[in-house]
């Protein structure tokens, strides 16, 4: 059933408009800044003159070139990919394993854990880092690629996520693969995993956008900058005299493209896992 066009679409479709804008204009900025000579950016700030690039498209690229020379950005950009990359593959197994045990399997105070698991979504990240910093340098990781993607593989609301999605899958699927004497294994990585796609899909993107975004950790861990992530790095190309902004921009622009190809390659998938409506069954 289609919608009839009236007053109140058009509302609607005006409201949705301002809201695209309001997150839309500060990456255009961004972009065309990351375009242009440093002198212009700073010029006509307050007409939309802002949001058009260079009229030299000579200038268009000079600007990355340029920050490219001055820093390493292809190894930042390589260790940020790393770690998303890892820390969502480690996500997905580390949680669907976990997800699995509390919706599947039964053992004696599984409420009891799941309710403690769930308590630990109010605990905020902050009040933990200097307990996971202390076990992190008991066991000689800092320093190194391990201890950024280790510590928060497990996480409670993923662990949830998953649990609900098994849970939908019908019992006699499982026991029909037991029958046919399929071990507690198979059963997970040939059934339970390939009818979670959206599920696996949801974790893996958020997974990884929460690592490529990651600031405070990682800046605590790494002292070696050729293991620098984009976002540690940024600070420092942001605070390394001169400062030009068109560099600044450029490098956060780089930055983004990831982000924004992961989420449109994965958008179906992370719909379904967070709207709860995908079980993989048909």
């Amino acid at each position: 059933m289609t919608k009839k066009f009236g007053p109140l679409m058009i509302v609607e479709y005006f409201l949705l408009f301002l809201l695209a804008a309001l997150f839309i204009f500060p990456m255009l900025w961004m972009v065309v800044s990351s375009m242009k000579p440093e002198a212009d950016v700073y010029q006509n700030l307050a007409s939309f003159k802002a949001f058009l690039p260079s009229l030299n498209p000579a200038n268009w690229f000079k600007t990355y070139q340029d920050v490219i020379s001055r820093f390493s950005v292809g190894t930042y950009l390589l260790n940020s990919i790393f770690y998303g990359l890892t820390f969502a593959c480690g996500s997905i197994i580390v949680n669907s394993l976990a997800g699995f045990a509390f919706a599947k399997v039964n053992f004696s105070g599984k409420k009891i854990i799941f309710g403690a698991l769930l308590a630990l979504l109010i605990v905020p990240m902050e009040t933990v880092l200097i307990p996971q910093f202390t076990i992190v340098n008991s066991l000689g990781l800092v320093n190194t690629r391990l201890a950024v993607i280790l510590p928060a593989m497990a996480s409670a609301f993923n662990i949830y996520l998953f649990r609900n999605f098994f849970i939908a899958i019908p019992e006699e699927i499982i026991e029909s693969a037991k029958l046919d004497g399929a071990s507690i294994v198979k059963v997970f990585f040939h059934i339970m995993l390939p009818m979670s796609k959206p599920a696996i899909a949801t974790v893996g993107v958020l997974s990884f956008i929460s690592s490529w975004n990651d600031y405070i950790w990682p800046l605590m861990v790494l002292t070696d900058s050729s293991k620098f992530s984009m976002q540690v790095a940024i600070t420092t190309i942001n605070t390394t005299q001169p400062v030009y902004i068109n560099q600044v921009m450029a490098v956060l622009t780089i930055s983004t493209i990831p982000l924004i190809i992961v989420y449109i390659v994965a958008q179906k998938y992370i719909l379904q896992g967070l709207g709860g409506s995908g079980t993989g069954i048909k």
